[in-house]
């Protein structure tokens, strides 16, 4: 039901390629076009799901108050807000809707609202890059136990621009196979950024030799995305990432007991359509984050793009230890590149001065003239 709601609503985007999206979904165009068509016809919480299935919603039941309204919203969701209450009493099509004033004064009223939580409402000020997929926020939040003995870590991406939640996974490594796991998914419904900044630690990056490629990296470089590291200690970097991680645990986790990773997964699968689909956005003028967001152009390719380098360049093949040698020096490269090529390029308008990259990925400078 919310892959449907969810491909209902990406689908219905200006420019939307209808196809691609199917072939993403893992749906026939067929089906596609009848959940369209269904959604076009009435309610989408009720027009998208099975035929044989009762409604989740029953035409005949009697309203609640409006003050019942904002209380029910505030306990569904506990860190909205009289703003954003406001906005989804409007999306959900109530009447006479309370100013967020108003709603903050209930919420006072009905003791869901701490003297120390409207000291801590503070304003952030906020950066964006101007459309969606330019870049992509990627950590793993703080791990919680499970009732089973294990650990769950989740693992999220969002979207910069339009805060969309592009993945939410409970895992229970932290691994880069499991994060390449999860990203190959990602891809295949989504597309590819042009860029995905995430922290110094593993198995993003390699905190103990900073530059260092990890495997990761290499297999997100060759997928042609670029590749950013948070700087050292500032997490702000990834400021967004931080802020639905603190929502995240305010909204899901908080106060909850999970018996093993996949009621996790189905807690967080739920919420995540809330967040994307209903739940409206300070940040973005109380607009949803699916509202700003469209899939990327560029396809996820199953088989990894050759390496290719300028015919001017110098191509050698990272050594065993990670080692480079070039005129008769040796430079400490990565480990990970071992047994692939890499490229030296001579920098323009300075002797012995050289760039080196591996596919577009600058790895560094070697000046010749330095002992180092």
């Amino acid at each position: 039901m919310n892959l449907r709601l969810e491909f209902v609503n990406l689908a219905l985007q200006e420019g939307a390629n209808r196809r691609e999206l199917c072939r993403r979904f893992g749906i026939s165009a067929k089906t596609g076009y009848k959940w369209l068509a269904r959604h076009a016809q009435g309610d989408s919480a009720t027009a998208l799901g099975d035929r044989s299935r009762r409604p989740l919603q029953s035409p005949a039941r009697t309203p609640p108050s409006v003050e019942q309204q904002v209380v029910e919203l505030r306990q569904a969701h506990p860190a909205c807000g009289g703003r954003k209450i406001s906005r989804r009493l409007r999306d959900q099509g109530h009447m006479d809707v309370p100013a967020p004033s108003t709603v903050t004064g209930i919420l006072h009223r009905h003791g869901l609202i701490e003297d120390a939580a409207s000291a801590a409402a503070t304003p952030w000020q906020r950066f964006e890059h101007a459309q969606p997929n330019e870049l992509w926020q990627m950590d793993f939040k703080g791990w919680f136990a499970l009732q089973d003995g294990r650990r769950c870590s989740p693992l999220t991406v969002l979207d910069d621009h339009s805060r969309y939640n592009l993945a939410l996974d409970a895992c229970g490594c932290t691994d880069s196979r499991t994060v390449q796991q999860h990203l190959e998914r990602t891809f295949r419904r989504y597309g590819l950024p042009l860029r995905i900044n995430a922290d110094n630690g593993s198995p993003w990056g390699s905190p103990s030799q900073p530059g260092q490629l990890s495997e990761l990296a290499i297999w997100l470089i060759r997928l042609g995305v670029r590749l950013s590291h948070s700087r050292v200690a500032h997490p702000q970097t990834n400021g967004k990432e931080e802020r639905f991680h603190r929502t995240l645990k305010a909204e899901v986790i908080n106060g909850r007991h999970f018996s093993d990773l996949p009621d996790a997964q189905q807690a967080f699968d739920t919420w995540r359509m809330v967040y994307n689909h209903q739940r409206p956005h300070q940040a973005l003028g109380m607009a949803t984050p699916v509202t700003r967001y469209r899939p990327s152009v560029r396809t996820y390719p199953e088989t990894l793009p050759p390496i290719e380098y300028g015919e001017n360049d110098v191509v050698q093949r990272v050594r065993w230890n990670g080692e480079l040698r070039f005129r008769t020096r040796r430079f400490k490269v990565s480990n990970a590149l071992q047994n692939l090529p890499v490229a030296i390029r001579e920098r323009a308008g300075q002797e012995n001065c050289y760039d080196l990259f591996f596919a577009h990925h600058h790895l560094g400078t070697i000046n010749l003239d330095c002992p180092k």
